[in-house]
């Protein structure tokens, strides 16, 4: 007669033998969504980005109110139609830091406008009314290559591609106006307006009325002074506060198009006001900063608001840098 343990000892054996007989479990898969697989971004032209930043720089400096500044918009807007884009313009006068109404004209260009989910790329296009970080002919307008016209430039090649090469998503280029007519360090202490709510009026003003009502982007991408001489962008301190992860997105894009060395890992604070912020905090859309630092200066390039930023001082890699990194975002976006 078998004991208690002899029992016990005789079933386990007997459970062990049936479970080595019993086929293994198949592993459990994870099902993958079945994707097609993308076309590769089309090729960012730098060439021709440059043509772009020339063209507008042979306008003369775009001061709002100006004959330039109107030429170079009807010339903008004749563009981007003719690249099957549908354009909405916003016309208003908007009050500057010292009290003055001067026009302002946004120029926002949307590709597949029926479509909900939405990109939304960004930079101003006008220029600074004086040179008031130079030394010399402080009053006078500046040509603003880099600050307004290296932006402009890559997006209307951007525009240029969208016009042959359909997205997964919508796309809207928003050309902002009166960006650059900000408080200058003189206006502190004499009675004018001089904070940083003085920049960026137009982006203020399509926020608070929006070329469609209740819109929406997935996130924006604000492109600022991207065409100095060997540029390099680190993340932008606002940006990582209010959309780190649209910064990670970015910064992947760059490596993938080969450009990783622009784009740093480290985060810089030197940015005090740019569109971006007002794209956040009123819209609630995350929105980053691609804008060049200066290791020397600490800050901006050396060229900002002075008369040495004119067409000279433009890099063409540093263009195709930024232009294909955004081409590599824009349509591997599903």
């Amino acid at each position: 007669m078998l004991s208690n343990s002899q029992r016990v000892l005789g079933l386990g054996l007997i459970t062990l033998l049936f479970a080595a007989c019993q086929p293994e479990s198949a592993p459990v898969k994870t099902v993958e969504p079945n994707l097609p697989a993308l076309p590769p971004p089309p090729l960012f032209n730098g060439d021709s980005a440059y043509a772009f930043v020339a063209k507008q720089v042979a306008f003369g400096p775009r001061v709002p109110g100006s004959a330039a500044h109107k030429a170079c918009g009807d010339w903008m807007v004749a563009k981007l139609k003719s690249y099957g884009a549908t354009v909405v313009e916003q016309n208003a006068m908007v009050t500057i830091y010292n009290g003055q109404k001067v026009p302002m004209r946004n120029i926002i260009a949307s590709w597949q406008p029926e479509k909900k989910d939405r990109i939304l790329l960004f930079t101003h296009w006008d220029s600074r009314p004086f040179a008031d970080q130079d030394s010399v002919r402080r009053n006078e307008p500046i040509d603003g290559a880099n600050d307004a016209g290296s932006g402009t430039g890559v997006l209307m090649e951007i525009a240029r591609s969208l016009a042959d090469h359909p997205t997964q998503v919508g796309v809207d280029l928003f050309f902002n106006d009166v960006e650059d007519m900000g408080a200058p360090e003189t206006a502190m202490g004499m009675g004018q307006q001089s904070s940083e709510d003085t920049w960026c009026l137009g982006t203020q003003y399509w926020t608070k009325n929006p070329h469609v009502p209740g819109y929406k982007a997935r996130f924006g991408i604000l492109l600022d002074m991207v065409g100095s001489k060997d540029a390099v962008f680190p993340r932008e301190g606002y940006s990582m506060r209010y959309a780190p992860g649209i910064v990670n997105k970015v910064w992947k894009a760059a490596t993938a198009a080969g450009h990783g060395d622009r784009f740093l890992s480290e985060t810089r604070n030197f940015v005090g006001m740019d569109d971006h912020v007002y794209v956040n905090q009123n819209m609630g859309i995350p929105s980053i900063d691609i804008i060049a630092y200066n290791p020397v200066t600490g800050g901006f390039p050396s060229t900002w608001h002075t008369h040495a930023d004119n067409l000279a001082n433009i890099d063409k890699e540093s263009l195709q840098a930024v232009g294909a990194t955004v081409a590599q975002v824009v349509w591997t976006e599903r």
